[in-house]
This record gives C-alpha cells, structure tokens and sequence, in this order.
C-alpha cells in the first residue's frame, strides 16, 4: 500500500471510528480494465442511444454555495466515492453547511464503472471475479459491491456505510456515469445472456443503480459540472 494511500486512511476518521485500512487490493487496474478495452471493442457494435437523448438536466440543479466534481475513474476500494461523501461531511461539520447549500456531482467512469450496477448484477454476472475485488476494511475477497455495502450484512464501519453511493444519492448527490464505459457491463450481459444490441443494453440498464444519469463519456460530466461552477476533485 502507497504512502499517500496510507495517508488518506489515517485520516479517513469520524466519531471516533478509525478506519485502518481500504482495500490495497482492489486494483485500479484490474478485471475493469479488461473489461474497459472489451468495451471499446464491441462499441461500435452495440446500440447506443444518439447524443442528444442524453440528459443534462441535472446541470440545472447546480446553484448552491458549495459546488465539486469528484472525478472518480478507479476502484481503488472505493476511494473516490468515500472522499465525495467525506467532503460533505466536513462542509456540514466546520462551515455548519446546510444540505441546501451543498452540491456534489460524482463522475463514475473508465475502469470504475461496476461502481453503478446493483449488486444483483454484481453476482449474475460474477462482477468480482474479474475485479478482484476485496473487502473495503478487511482486504478479504468479496461478491459485493464495495460502495453499495451496508453494515448490517457486510460489516462496513458505520461511518463508511453512511457514505455509500445510494446513501449519498439519497443526500442529494448527483451521480454521472460513463456511457462508452458502461458498454462493458453491456458486453457482459450480452456474452453471458447471448443478447444483442439495444436488448442488451436495455438489460444493463435495468440493472443500474437507480437514480445513476449516463452522459455520453465521463470528461463529458465533469467538465459540464465545472462550467457550472464546481470544484474539480481528483477522487481517486
């Protein structure tokens, strides 16, 4: 484990709870990256749906006083999303910030797009496999979804439960995803379920976590959010 790495766990602490470790790991560069180079390959051969269907709506809602983009491209163990949730966190407790006067966008794209799927699609189609992906606190091999576990079943430490992505959607987050990076969990279900084109995609996308936009490319999102006034935060 990195320096900074170790860095940002010693201070990933709240209320007490010390988190000593986050994955070392769940690879930045693992089955996703893979997977990322099978989406630029089977691309051009899957339905996608014309710019202009996308929606950008969610650019509208970004009028309050505290505004970031966290860029999230990697695993990581979940880094990227934690440091969004933390963000928040710290502007409520030291600015006495109010959820109004809050708004973080997190950019979920390149080799961490199995970040937005649900954790059914997780399993059907053995996401974690090809990730290696470990436990957030214990670096034990997991089949869950590290930024969607929960205490009660997985043993997350209660800060870091509370900053689940679903958690911070529920908050108010606004969570954007990669389009051309989402076309490899199209590939998955297409490979596994023998599907093709728009069907397949169609599949994918009921399986997303609800409330996730796709944009047609990840920079797309973060560069909209800050020509809306955010902050750009490197998250992981």
């Amino acid at each position: 484990m990195s320096t900074d790495r170790r860095q940002f766990l010693t201070h990933l602490t709240l209320g007490g709870v010390a988190i000593s470790a986050l994955p070392s790991t769940l690879a930045a560069a693992s089955t996703s990256t893979a997977a990322s180079h099978a989406a630029f390959n089977e691309f051009a051969s899957l339905d996608q749906p014309a710019a202009q269907s996308f929606d950008t709506t969610w650019s509208k809602k970004l009028t309050a006083k505290y505004r970031a983009v966290f860029d999230v491209p990697e695993l990581t163990g979940g880094s990227g999303v934690w440091r969004a949730g933390l963000w928040s966190n710290h502007y409520r407790d030291l600015l006495q910030a109010q959820p109004t006067d809050l708004n973080p966008v997190i950019v979920i794209r390149h080799n961490a797009i199995p970040f937005i799927m649900t954790q059914e699609f997780w399993s059907t189609y053995n996401v974690a496999k090809d990730s290696k992906v470990t436990h957030p606190t214990t670096d034990k091999k997991t089949t869950r979804n590290p930024v969607l576990m929960t205490a009660e079943q997985d043993q997350l430490p209660p800060m870091l439960a509370n900053l689940t992505l679903n958690k911070q959607m529920e908050r108010g987050a606004i969570v954007l995803a990669c389009n051309i990076a989402f076309s490899s969990m199209v590939a998955l279900v297409s490979r596994k379920d023998k599907l093709q084109g728009a069907e397949a995609r169609a599949k994918a996308v009921s399986m997303m976590l609800p409330g996730v936009i796709l944009q047609p490319n990840g920079i797309f999102g973060v560069t909209l959010a800050q020509h809306h006034g955010c902050a750009f935060v490197a998250a992981s």
